[in-house]
């Protein structure tokens, strides 16, 4: 599920007056891939994780010769110290630094759109207006539409309001990068949780039921019988692991647990199983020749693609 955290970019304005749309807000920790992590069948994960989603397509579009090139000018760059070897530090530091290209890109697209008056920091005035107009009272066309409109900008609010450490009113880069992107700063996480739950939680008891949980995720079609298996399994997860109390609930903490694991460093865990493929002679640090020689598992190409599909064709047989 891809996140999103605003809940619009732009008031839509025309005959009528229209709230800005409300979209899914349930954060989840971010993966480094979309892909399982099943070398056996592939490196697509390994690729997404060491070069990002978006320039792991553009790798996979190059011939093996043209991929190998622009991987030893990657290497190049991950070997900050300039000493032949790529440790597990830099490694780590430059998967982290791909993953967080996407947010940095985020914020680069908005805040310009933001800052009206090109003063180096968004004011809560600023983002309120550009998003959610000037509209009074009596330019809704119903309740309904008053009652969301104002819940939206209550929230928008309150997260604007976290994100804003020093409490002047106005957002730095970082603290606005905090408020688009909450999942990523740890002063952030009561925000994260409490949006999460009144995301699912429908009946308003301030916590999260088996129907609440699998309906965020399920709705079963008119004239449908059988669930999915893996709304089976959801269940079962639900009973068996996110409810740690075992009392039917999902309430912060455990909220927390499921979707903010805090123990889990996905970079880290990807830069030692690089290193671990890749490190031939067991000195934990790994040259620009054994990557190289191991392109494949960092990079993808037609070529690697081409096989790839093969294999998946040959286990569908």
């Amino acid at each position: 599920m891809q996140l999103l955290f605003l809940g619009t970019l732009a008031l839509l304005v025309g005959v009528t007056f229209a709230v800005p749309a409300q979209e899914k807000r349930v954060h989840r920790q971010p993966d480094l891939s979309d892909h399982d992590h099943d070398d056996a069948h592939g490196y697509q994960y390994d690729h997404e994780a060491f070069l990002g989603k978006e320039e792991a397509k553009t790798f996979d579009q190059l011939s093996p010769e043209e991929s190998k090139e622009r991987l030893g000018k990657i290497v190049d760059r991950i070997d900050t110290d300039k000493d032949g070897f790529i440790s597990h530090i830099e490694l780590h530091h430059w998967i982290k630094h791909r993953q967080r290209r996407y947010i940095e890109e985020n914020v680069d697209k908005h805040w310009k759109e933001y800052d009206q008056n090109k003063d180096g920091k968004i004011a809560w005035t600023e983002y309120k207006n550009t998003t959610y107009g000037f509209y009074t009272d009596e330019e809704f066309n119903d309740v309904e539409e008053k009652v969301r409109y104002k819940a939206m900008l209550t929230r928008d609010e309150r997260r604007f309001k976290s994100a804003d450490r020093d409490g002047d009113g106005l957002a730095t880069r970082e603290e606005f990068t905090a408020f688009l992107h909450p999942e990523e700063y740890d002063h952030m996480k009561d925000i994260v949780i409490q949006e999460t739950i009144e995301d699912i939680d429908k009946n308003g008891d301030g916590k999260i039921n088996l129907q609440e949980y699998i309906g965020d995720m399920f709705s079963a079609e008119d004239g449908e019988e059988d669930e999915p298996d893996w709304v089976t399994k959801e269940k079962k997860h639900f009973s068996e692991i996110r409810d740690i109390n075992k009392d039917g609930f999902l309430d912060a903490s455990e909220v927390a647990q499921w979707i903010l694991p805090g123990d889990v460093d996905h970079a880290d865990n990807e830069a030692r199983h690089l290193i671990h493929e890749t490190d031939k002679n067991d000195d934990d640090k790994i040259t620009k020749k054994e990557i190289l020689a191991n392109w494949n598992m960092f990079v993808g190409s037609q070529a690697t693609n081409y096989g790839e599909d093969l294999t998946k064709r040959h286990d569908e047989l």
